[in-house]
């Protein structure tokens, strides 16, 4: 009562108060627009603690794993790499694991780091089809709220015969086109975040790769005696 008649932050007109009032021209699609601008927030910033965890940006694992694989270490690359938590160090370790092991064949080593690869970019990419639907879905769901905003419009005007008011159409047709802006601005930060995060993940799949092969090429270490 007292923000009513006070002056408070919804009766003066404050962001709150202007936040709801959008909220409520836009109808029910402009705040389930609003409720997957949060999900794709909490999306986006799970993703980013995921990766940090995962150590994705970490270079200088295998660099380090592999340079003392090739200088016939394979104690100490393999020291490196399980004492990391990159999250690519396992299937690398596995390959330098099978190759050490001269009864055992190439292409199950090969299987069995392609398999511990394949889970990791499997994590990597959980959630990730969230953000493409968001993408996908917001400016359509923009374009629904515009759509029955103009039927309501229109049904308005239909309504008040030759009494009709201009303002009321042109209010009509700006509160139904609110929706559709509100979609795009959803669907573009949302594709946005999806190229860059898959981008990441392409990187890192691409560098363990890379890894896994040298790991093939570079003629295998002795044990020392």
């Amino acid at each position: 009562m007292s923000d009513t008649q006070g002056g408070g932050p919804f009766a003066d007109g404050g962001l709150a108060g202007r936040l709801l009032a959008v909220l409520d021209s836009g109808g029910p699609v402009l705040t389930l627009l609003a409720l997957l601008s949060v999900f794709t927030l909490t999306l986006i910033l799970v993703k980013l603690w995921q990766f940090a965890a995962a150590r994705l940006y970490d270079r200088r694992t295998l660099r380090e794993a592999l340079a003392a694989w090739r200088a016939g270490e394979p104690e100490q690359a393999l020291t490196r790499l399980d004492g990391s938590r990159f999250i690519g160090a396992a299937p690398v370790a596995a390959a330098m694991r099978g190759r050490l092991d001269g009864e055992a064949d190439e292409a199950r080593i090969r299987e069995e780091a392609s398999r511990l690869a394949s889970e990791r970019l499997e994590q990597l990419r959980a959630y990730l089809r969230g953000l493409e639907a968001i993408g996908v879905l917001s400016p359509l769901l923009g374009l629904l709220g515009t759509v029955l905003g103009m039927i309501d419009a229109f049904r308005q005007l239909e309504a008040a015969g030759s009494q009709v008011d201009p303002a009321m159409l042109s209010g009509g047709i700006w509160e139904a086109l609110l929706t559709t802006a509100a979609g795009l601005a959803l669907a573009i930060p949302a594709v946005a975040a999806l190229t860059w995060l898959e981008r990441i993940v392409e990187r890192f799949r691409h560098r363990l790769e890379d890894a896994v092969t040298q790991v093939f090429t570079a003629a295998p270490p002795r044990h020392a005696d």
